[in-house]
């Protein structure tokens, strides 16, 4: 069972009802008698005072199922960690989640071997050929909260890529560009008229003649989204192998930098942050590009 044990905080002093409490969690929970204000059960008519102690219990099957991985061999680096989420920096070149359940090379796999006797589960994922920041949660029972943030996005993260400037590139601005499935190749998406709505801002923080280090986020969650966007604008990502026609030298120059969410059951927010991986800081100093992180 797990369980779950929040102190009450108010704000100008509003005092809430138990009922009114719950009802921005009632759509998780499907409760009887579970629902605890300093370990005693009460009338959901009364209030919750500032302090008080709300314990949730949960003794129903969670909604997602059990995900069990082979475990892996590499060490995971940890940007963040506490009883209910881990926030790992994924390397590039490491699929996320193994396709098969013999496959044992993934983040996921990796994560079972540093969880075990627990359990990943999957919150959202990113390509394998880009690195950064994962969030993934140790109970089964967040699980829906979180794909709700995603689909609210409250959830959200921002990239850093390096690009080729083939096309001269402005300071800032949003690459709006439907994407759907290239029909000549399956690994590829294309822009599309007939494909799905996508939405990327990208502001520049510093360029030269021939590249660009940008800041991105994203209205919506297309595969590949970043990479055909960019590439679309005559600024392919440099070293991505399926967009841009330069051959490459080294890991595709994009990078989830920062990661944002709303914690479980509370009001307050937290936000991960990481500098891009050694490969991305020495092309950036190579190049002359800014690289204070």
């Amino acid at each position: 069972m797990y369980q779950r044990t929040i102190i009450f905080h108010s704000k100008n002093n509003y005092e809430p009802t138990i009922r009114e409490l719950l009802k921005k969690w009632q759509h998780f929970l499907r409760i009887e008698r579970n629902v605890l204000i300093n370990g005693k059960y009460h009338s959901f008519n009364e209030l919750v005072h500032d302090q008080d102690s709300v314990t949730l219990k949960f003794d129903f099957p969670p909604r997602t199922e059990s995900q069990n991985y082979l475990p892996g061999k590499r060490k995971i680096n940890i940007s963040y960690e506490d009883a209910d989420v881990l926030i790992v920096n994924k390397p590039a070149g490491v699929k996320t989640h193994p396709n098969l359940s013999t496959e044992n090379d993934s983040l996921f796999n990796d994560v079972q071997t540093y969880l075990a006797p627990g359990h990943p589960y999957m919150v959202h994922r990113i390509d394998m050929l880009t690195s950064g920041l994962v969030l993934i949660s140790k109970t089964p029972y967040l699980v829906p909260i979180f794909n709700r943030q995603l689909t609210t996005k409250i959830l959200h993260r921002e990239y850093l890529a390096i690009v080729k400037l083939n096309k001269p590139i402005p300071n800032s601005g949003t690459i709006d560009k439907p994407i759907g499935s290239d029909p000549t190749d399956i690994r590829k998406q294309t822009i599309s008229d007939s494909g799905l709505s996508a939405q990327t801002d990208f502001s520049v923080i510093s360029k030269n003649d021939s590249y660009a280090l940008i800041q991105l986020t994203l209205h919506s969650g297309r595969t590949h989204q970043i990479r055909i966007h960019l590439a679309s604008m005559g600024w392919p990502i440099v070293n991505d192998v399926l967009y841009n026609r330069d051959s490459p030298d080294g890991e595709m120059m994009l990078c989830a930098f920062r990661l944002s969410y709303q914690i479980p059951f509370s009001d307050e927010y937290r936000t991960t942050e990481i500098k891009p991986d050694d490969h991305m800081m020495d092309f950036l100093t190579n190049h002359h590009l800014k690289n204070e992180f």
